[in-house]
């Protein structure tokens, strides 16, 4: 499957504002990754329940409590590993910590799924033969695996090489990596399953190329559990 310039010249113009806009949000301060994750959360609300308004119209109201563990609680998680110290700071009296907010665990989660989806469509479209799902007909197993290894090497030689980063060992990054590429994968599935259900192409319209909040932040809502988990279990 040879790569259609005309979409990749698309999705790549829109991939590098969406990229500067996410990268100020993470990398200024801790109020503009507050504002970041809040936009993220309510935009991913919105077209969730349009989503679902078109799945069942009569009974969408049941499936919103669905929503609390695919969409609020993934961003909880990812505001906490974003705030590492925040109980120490909460509880105890005078202590002070200029590093109360932390963009690592966040910028891996996002660059890893970044690099993952990448990846696995530039590597898809140039060898990619063996479909990967009957969910996602345009995922092949070539793309898939290529995209996956490719991300665990990078994080881990940006782990290994980053100042930032040496404070957790070099092996760590592997499996958060590999976590990312896999869980990711599975939420790209899962919303392209409720959009086959729902009838519709994209979630919304944000970003020509991408769809909606939930095209581009499926795989990071999935993919956040697991690696919070990880961090809060062996880290």
């Amino acid at each position: 499957m040879a790569i259609d310039s005309k979409i990749f010249k698309t999705r790549a113009l829109t991939a590098i504002v969406f990229a500067a806009i996410m990268l100020v949000g993470l990398l200024w301060k801790a109020e503009s990754f507050l504002i970041l994750f809040t936009l993220i959360h309510f935009g991913s609300w919105y077209e969730f329940i349009k989503v679902i308004k078109k799945i069942n119209s009569k009974t969408y109201g049941y499936y919103l409590p669905v929503g609390l563990l695919y969409i609020s609680f993934p961003i909880l998680m990812m505001i906490d590993i974003g705030f590492p110290n925040l109980n120490h700071y909460l509880y105890q009296t005078g202590y002070e910590d200029t590093f109360l907010y932390s963009p690592l665990f966040p910028c891996a989660i996002i660059f890893s799924i970044w690099i993952n989806d990448t990846m696995a469509y530039i590597v898809g479209s140039m060898i990619g033969k063996t479909p990967f799902s009957k969910i996602s007909p345009k995922k092949t197993w070539e793309g898939v695996i290529g995209g996956a290894l490719l991300c665990i090497i990078v994080i881990t030689l940006l782990g290994y090489f980053i100042p930032a980063a040496k404070s957790i060992a070099w092996y760590h990054w592997v499996f958060i990596a590999a976590i990312c590429a896999v869980f990711g994968t599975l939420g790209d599935l899962l919303e392209s399953k409720l959009k086959r259900m729902a009838n519709i192409k994209d979630s919304g319209t944000l970003m020509p190329g991408h769809g909606g909040f939930l095209d581009r932040f499926d795989s990071m809502l999935v993919a956040t559990p697991f690696v919070w988990l990880y961090v809060k279990m062996v880290l």
